[in-house]
């Protein structure tokens, strides 16, 4: 019952031998992604390193990770990078919807100066001036629809031309929504300049 195993029991399990090397990975092998810089190696193990200790240190963190992606958000407005741009910013048809509407002078660009001067027009106690500016107002108004139709109307028919099958909703409204910002306060930057075809 409690006898040791036989000697041909022994001889059966088997053994590594030392004319057999045992199988190692190849050093010529690729491993399937790329090695990564030395800083930045450095900068994933102190951060894989130094957990945060506390709640308040985690959301120091996490204000410090949200500062860096508003910053590089930023950087992406004035230069146009895709890779940070906003969601909403992203991708070939709203690129070509902002190369579209910067192309060209539309009328709606022009409405803070103009809605400027038709208050003062207003403020005045002259009521012959008064009446021009209402009827000032009634022209600015018919003049930006009658453009942003016409430039919707436009841009739709070169999306579908450009991009059939790239998703284009919400893109001519951005367009729109575009045309009434001045020119150097439009973000993301201008990219072409006017009378360039995007």
């Amino acid at each position: 019952m409690f006898r040791s195993r036989s000697k041909d029991g022994q001889a059966a399990t088997p053994q590594v031998s030392d004319a057999e090397p045992q199988q190692t990975r190849d050093p010529e092998a690729p491993k399937g992604r790329p090695t990564p810089k030395r800083s930045e190696a450095q900068s994933q193990r102190r951060t894989l390193a130094k957990a945060p200790a506390n709640r308040k240190e985690a959301a120091k963190r996490q204000r410090e990770a949200r500062r860096t992606d508003m910053a590089k958000q930023r950087e992406a407005l004035a230069s146009g990078d895709e890779r940070y741009l906003p969601p909403r910013d992203k991708g070939p048809v709203r690129r070509f919807a902002r190369d579209f509407v910067d192309s060209r002078w539309s009328v709606a660009e022009f409405f803070l100066p103009m809605a400027v001067v038709i208050l003062v027009l207003s403020m005045l106690p002259s009521l012959q001036l008064k009446n021009i500016s209402l009827l000032l107002w009634l022209v600015v108004i018919i003049m930006i629809i009658l453009d942003s139709v016409g430039i919707a109307v436009r841009l739709k028919k070169r999306l579908r031309e450009r991009y059939p099958d790239e998703p284009k909703r919400g893109a001519v409204a951005y367009a729109l929504m575009r045309t009434l910002q001045m020119r150097r306060m439009r973000l993301p930057k201008p990219q072409v300049k006017r009378g360039e075809k995007p």
